[in-house]
């Protein structure tokens, strides 16, 4: 049996989760055990000793405690809580604090969750939201009687980086904050999160623990099930940021490439792109319905889009420049220098096969890169920037477009030491897996600001490492067609109950079968898709309803 842990998405905070109140809560409630004593204010200034956590902390407490009533009705519901704040000190006193939350429900299940962060994490997850890419109509975890709690990795992101808190990089000056952000926080987090549960509702270990984020979010499900593969039952990596230094990298060849002169596309030639993209490769699945479903087959040319003479002469297609410029983001870029982690390169995005640059906030941006680097840029190079004057050069006022990724001169060795923290990338998962761990790896194609190539790269080197056989028969891959990186704006907004699937096969051994992924768009008339498993594709059979997965099938990747 193991302990406790979960996560969430990326950058943005997830919408409330739901839990139906006492008086109409539903049957997989009904039969959960009384509230645990002591009673919830009781938890105030509760003390965690050092010892009850297993990486160097100087203890911590709890600081605020207080029960959460039930409300609202129907899927709308949630069900009366007991919400804790603690705080977990550090060893450098020049540190912030670790801060998390831990929501305990009356009416426990037994199990434990926990979401991991997003960006540069800096603000506690939702303890009542969802799972990444998670069903809209079905029950969130806290709603499904789970203990959720959360942290924010051991720093808090500066009040000026509102609304997008997960851009502040600041906190990268101190050394321990790093480490922590790098994956201590997550031990540090869920063994307080443990201490707490234990004190309140009078029990040992949760019955089965569970750990569900998205990008840094699914970065750090794929530290837990590494590092602490006896901690979780379950894990749920959605679009993971794994080799977070290498895409920082990547991030930087992007800034560099998109401040050239004349580079940078406007919305009006993003949307012209992706839109001429889908017009190419829509209907290579047997079906136009707006989502490139064969990614890997969509060889889209942009010089079909070029302007006469090459120039930037209009909104309606592209110079030589920005053809140039999406070409070398759509490619993998490989540095000439061996990184601690081992890591060569990145595999770049899938802007000509699918991804849309224009996304509010992840795409590209509405402004070039530039000196200062503006607010309105994409949010990877804004990522970039934050990195490389806290992290590696520790200088606030360095100028990050000045630093190039494939030749760092005097910054390489910083740089490659920050690569051996951030880059989660161990194949080797066989403690996880001999201790009964289960993976859920899901991606969207396209994925506009982590690459779905790029955790294709990761779980093909698990199999290669561990052999197919073994691989599936505790982790899956699936890829979402047109789904991007967290259901914004997507061609195709990626719902899945992900966490009844991962309980099932912990629970009762049976692996996902024929999984199904709806469409949460708008208008979408609850559309399904089949959920394939890598390498496969959904494709249309030509009959059947186009709206419904019956009418397709995994198709093998020629």
């Amino acid at each position: 049996m193991k302990k406790i842990i979960a996560t969430t998405g990326l950058a943005f905070t997830l919408v409330s989760g739901v839990c139906p109140p006492a008086a109409s809560a539903p049957p997989f409630l009904s039969a959960l055990p009384a509230p645990g004593d002591p009673a919830c204010g009781a938890l105030l200034g509760l003390r965690i000793p050092a010892r009850a956590i297993g990486l160097p902390t100087t203890g911590g407490e709890v600081t605020a405690a207080r029960t959460v009533p039930a409300a609202g009705s129907g899927t709308a519901a949630t069900g009366a809580y007991c919400r804790v704040d603690a705080a977990v000190h550090p060893v450098d006193p020049r540190a912030p604090d670790i801060t998390l939350r831990v929501a305990l429900p009356e009416r426990w299940n037994g199990k434990a969750m926990m979401f991991g962060g997003g960006g540069y994490d800096g603000t506690i997850p939702d303890v009542t939201g969802n799972v990444p890419f998670g069903p809209t109509d079905q029950p969130r975890p806290l709603s499904r009687g789970y203990a959720v709690f959360a942290g924010d990795s051991g720093h808090q992101a500066a009040p000026g980086f509102t609304p997008t808190p997960s851009l502040d990089g600041s906190f990268g000056v101190n050394d321990e904050a790093v480490r922590n952000f790098a994956g201590d926080a997550l031990k540090k987090t869920s063994d307080t999160a443990r201490f707490i549960l234990r004190a309140h509702y009078k029990r040992g270990a949760p019955t089965h623990s569970y750990f569900a984020g998205g990008s840094t979010g699914g970065r750090e499900g794929l530290a837990v099930a590494q590092r602490w593969p006896g901690d979780f039952d379950g894990v749920i990596a959605a679009y993971p940021a794994w080799n977070a230094a290498s895409l920082d990298l990547f991030f930087g060849h992007t800034a560099r490439v998109l401040s050239r002169p004349g580079a940078f596309l406007g919305t009006a030639e993003q949307h012209l792109l992706h839109r001429a993209v889908l017009a190419a490769c829509d209907g290579d699945d047997g079906l136009r319905d707006g989502v490139v479903s064969h990614e890997r087959g969509c060889h889209f040319d942009p010089r079909t889009l070029r302007c006469p003479g090459g120039g930037d002469t209009s909104d309606t297609c592209l110079s030589d420049a920005q053809i140039r410029a999406v070409r070398e983001l759509s490619s993998p870029l490989r540095w000439p220098y061996r990184l601690s982690s081992g890591e060569r390169g990145y595999p770049g995005f899938p802007f000509l096969s699918g991804a849309d640059m224009s996304t509010p906030l992840l795409g590209m941006g509405t402004e070039p890169p530039g000196r200062p680097m503006p607010k309105k840029s994409g949010y990877g190079v804004q990522f970039w920037d934050q990195w490389v004057r806290y992290f590696v050069t520790r200088d606030p006022s360095y100028d990050s477009l000045t630093l190039d990724p494939r030749r760092p001169g005097a910054w390489q060795r910083r740089i490659s030491e920050l690569s051996a923290l951030q880059d989660v990338n161990d194949p080797d998962l066989r403690r996880f897996a001999e201790t009964g761990g289960k993976l859920l790896m899901v991606h969207g194609t396209a994925d506009e600001l982590v690459s779905h190539r790029s955790t294709v790269d990761y779980f093909e080197r698990v199999q290669r490492h561990m052999g197919k056989h073994a691989t599936g028969d505790f982790a899956r891959l699936y890829l979402v067609p047109g789904a991007n990186h967290v259901n914004i704006d997507a061609d195709f907004a990626a719902s899945w109950d992900s966490l009844t699937a991962l309980e099932t096969w912990v629970e009762q051994g049976t692996a996902p079968q024929r999984p199904v992924v709806r469409d949460a768009n708008p208008g979408a008339n609850g559309r399904t898709r089949p959920l394939c498993a890598h390498p496969s594709w959904p494709k249309y059979t030509g009959t059947g309803s186009p709206d419904s997965a019956a009418g397709f099938t995994c198709s093998p990747r020629p």
